[in-house]
């Protein structure tokens, strides 16, 4: 039988190197400064994130004035439809209306087209007052 030789391996092992703050807290200089550039970088997730909730409530109102916006759209295409069909109905109602004689030339005010009862404006105007002195 042979004998081997017994030598201590732990003289021929290699000890990390670290600096003393490294040694102390027990962490690796790179170690910490990829924590590091974790934190900065979740710092920048959360600005983000605060960013892209701003954002999307903003766009949310946009949708809301658009909607808006659409629906007047259509009731103002809906009103000048009709135009068409009011200029035609006084172009018919002024045939019909005599021709000024050349003594009423004095008088340019047109021939009433369409008569409005004003026995409830005093009422209506009484109402409007009122609602304006709430405001």
């Amino acid at each position: 039988m042979s004998t081997f030789p017994t030598r201590s391996f732990s003289g021929h092992m290699r000890q990390p190197s670290m600096s003393a703050s490294a040694a102390s807290s027990g962490q690796s200089p790179a170690l910490v400064a990829r924590v590091n550039e974790k934190k900065a970088e979740l710092e920048n997730l959360k600005e983000l994130r605060d960013l892209s909730a701003a954002v999307a409530s903003q766009m949310e109102a946009l949708e809301g004035k658009l909607a808006t916006l659409s629906d007047g759209t259509e009731a103002i295409a809906l009103v000048l439809a009709n135009w068409h069909n009011v200029l035609r109905a006084i172009n018919m109602a002024s045939a019909k209306l005599p021709k000024p004689s050349p003594e009423d030339t004095a008088n340019p005010l047109p021939h009433t087209l369409v008569r409005i009862p004003t026995e409830h404006a005093p009422n209506l105007q009484a109402h409007a007052d009122a609602t304006e002195e709430e405001r």
